[in-house]
């Protein structure tokens, strides 16, 4: 379980390969130091982007949004007994010129394996412009951590000064001079998901036109998981561009490795936006983070948007905790002293106790509200300017579709929202191509949306919910590059299934009965096995021509009722092994059902993304901690929108055959 921190705080370390990861939503530069038992810091003992490598410690080689430190604590000397994690801004950037003009930078201290085990976001900074983050020391022959949070006005200089480095004005000036001219270039991040817990890591491209909410990348987070359900969804990949040295001249000089039409450039920056009045931030701006184009711009600033939204939040979920630790501290210490039982101290002292919480409170909402209303003004800004992709069926964009000839980089499953505020409502996005099949949960949750509903109700709208995420890949995707196929044992989706059926848009009628469950699934495992074989033989041009390559999508209903053992191993098979080679499974099915089958399903859940037909707050954001809460999106009732895009989409096929 992840402690987040605040300043003092020193949990001992479980692991001692650790990996740090900072979020600032601007270019920050990574340094550490290692002190020896007294505190002192050797010239040696000191790793920045200049020299980023130190035994058992390696740091971030350039200013970024989001540095990164690997450490081995087994690995550091023997005379080392703390490593101290720096932050400082960089010179010269055009980015913020104090700490307390910008986001509070959050700090995650994650295992090897990427689980986190402490978070720490750094608030209360004004006109810092270096501080210490965290320490890691030793203690009785184990390693702890401790949040510091230690700031310095006078820059790394003075940081490096009073951590009794000598030449600390000379090493803070090379150390600037190193990043400055890397600094200025940000790359844009991407999200991924990450087995079981759905882990994911929003980006941190720069927004300028934003500006950002005090708080904590996850790695966005990493971050999102399930939060007591298997099966968690989250984003799909893409990653950071890195460097790559170029190959050693050979007898017949260099050899380019570079794709001839990848570009490798930096993306364009984003547009400018209309100048604000002095003292007020800029007007938001759709499109307002990096991008080769306005699509990945703009998937860009949602998940912008989210860190903002997650930071400002966790920032005021901080600062709530650290007021109530405050009070309780206070009103610990009049308690234990027999003399404030007399008279009237005791209840004046418990009385300026609770004061000064609702003070530290007050102030905390305030940040917040300005935050929340910052985003809410973006998100009308870009809510209007989204592609059919990414936007709700009631946007206009839907009402101007056309059947796209290029996928797009990602889809829109529903929007996450928190409790502070359940009005700002952030796009949920996953990457294109699904590297994950969907579950859709049919069963009842504890949310109270679905606790007032009956089963019936809940089977049918989680059945239109498929339906309407079905119509949504068809839409997205060219012509013939996108098969949808439905199994229904028992016959008992047909009203859902209208506008799949009427339209035309799937491979065949639905599946019924054992026969035609076994059939289907048969004949999807024999598409998976035979472009399997030809992917890791080489040999993708010997596959039967009647195989249609299209990007294939199996819609389940209410599983298991009418599966056999077999069916169940097939299936399990293709949630396993499908998505790699273009196979997805959108299930319908309550997992409480399925409980007669024991553990042998666990796998099954766990590789399907899992959504609900109600809002429902089952997703758990290890990044920060938060539980979002997750909104489906809905067609408008009475609106013809779901099947006038599938009857442009089965015209669009017909067309393509001919």
């Amino acid at each position: 379980m992840t402690a987040e921190l605040v300043r003092g705080q020193n949990p001992p370390l479980p692991h001692t390969r650790l990996e740090i990861r900072v979020s600032a939503g601007h270019p920050i530069m990574a340094c550490a130091t290692c002190s020896d038992e007294r505190g002192s810091v050797r010239e040696q003992w000191l790793a920045h982007p200049g020299a980023p490598a130190l035994p058992g410690v390696e740091v971030s080689p350039r200013a970024t949004e989001a540095p990164r430190f690997t450490v081995d604590l087994e690995a550091v000397p023997e005379a080392v007994h703390q490593v101290n994690v720096l932050l400082a801004l960089p010179e010269g950037t055009g980015g913020p010129a104090q700490f307390g003009a910008t986001a509070a930078p959050f700090v995650a201290v994650a295992g090897q394996d990427g689980t986190e085990l402490a978070s720490f976001t750094i608030t209360g900074l004004e006109a810092e412009t270096a501080l210490v983050a965290l320490e890691l020391y030793r203690r009785q022959g184990a390693w702890k951590v401790r949040a510091v949070g230690q700031g310095y006005a006078g820059g790394l200089a003075e940081l490096l000064g009073d951590q009794g480095l000598q030449t600390a004005r000379e090493t803070a000036a090379d150390i600037q001079q190193a990043v400055a001219p890397r600094a200025p270039r940000a790359e844009p991040a991407r999200l991924r998901t990450r087995g079981a817990d759905g882990a994911f890591t929003p980006p941190t491209a720069p927004r300028p036109n934003q500006t950002p909410a005090p708080g904590p990348d996850t790695t966005v987070p990493d971050g999102l998981s399930t939060s007591g359900q298997a099966g968690a969804p989250g984003g799909h990949a893409g990653s950071q561009q890195t460097p790559v040295p170029d190959p050693a001249p050979g007898p017949g000089g260099p050899v380019n490795y570079a794709h001839p039409r990848r570009q490798s450039a930096a993306p364009p920056p984003p547009p400018a936006a209309q100048p604000a009045q002095p003292g007020q931030p800029a007007p938001p701006v759709a499109g307002d983070a990096t991008g080769w184009s306005m699509d990945e711009r703009l998937y860009n600033q949602i998940w912008g948007m989210f860190e903002d939204l997650a930071r400002s939040v966790a920032a005021y979920r901080s600062a709530i905790d650290f007021a109530e630790n405050r009070m309780d501290q206070e009103l610990d210490k009049v308690l234990s002293d027999p003399r404030s039982r007399i008279g009237g101290q005791g209840d004046a002292a418990r009385d300026a106790a609770r004061v000064k919480y609702e003070q530290l409170a007050d102030q905390a909402r305030q940040v917040l509200d300005r935050d929340l209303a910052q985003l809410a003004a973006e998100s009308e800004v870009v809510e209007p300017a989204l592609p059919p992709a990414f936007a709700r069926w009631d946007n206009p964009a839907w009402h101007a579709y056309r059947v796209p000839m290029e996928i797009p980089m990602a889809l829109r499953l529903g929007d996450l929202h928190l409790p502070e505020s359940p009005e700002l409502r952030i796009p949920f996005l996953v990457r294109l191509p699904l590297e994950r099949g969907l579950w859709v949960d049919s069963g009842r949750s504890g949310s109270e949306a679905a606790l007032v509903l009956d089963e019936g109700q809940l089977r049918k709208l989680a059945l239109d919910c498929a339906v309407a995420h079905a119509a949504r890949l068809l839409a997205v995707y060219p012509p013939g590059e996108f098969t949808v196929h439905v199994i229904d044992p028992a016959g008992t989706a047909a009203p859902s299934l209208a506008p799949l059926v009427e339209s035309g848009a799937l491979d065949g009628p639905p599946a019924a009965g054992a026969q035609g469950v076994s059939a289907v699934l048969a004949k999807l495992t024999q598409r998976v096995d035979l472009v399997t074989m030809a992917v890791r033989g080489g040999a993708a041009d010997s596959l039967p021509p009647d195989l249609d390559t299209a990007e294939q999508l199996l819609i389940v209903n209410d599983f298991p009722h009418g599966f056999d053992d077999r069916a169940v191993t097939q299936l399990r098979y293709l949630a396993d092994e499908g998505p790699a080679v273009g196979v997805h499974l959108l299930m319908v099915a309550d997992r409480e059902d399925a409980s007669a089958y024991g553990p042998v399903l666990d796998p099954l859940w766990r590789s399907l993304l899992r959504i609900t037909p109600v809002p429902d707050d089952h997703l758990a954001d290890p990044w920060v901690g938060h539980a979002w809460t997750y909104e489906p999106l809905t067609v408008p009732a009475g609106s013809g929108v779901l099947r006038q895009v599938l009857d442009q989409v089965t015209a669009a096929r017909r067309s393509w055959r001919r």
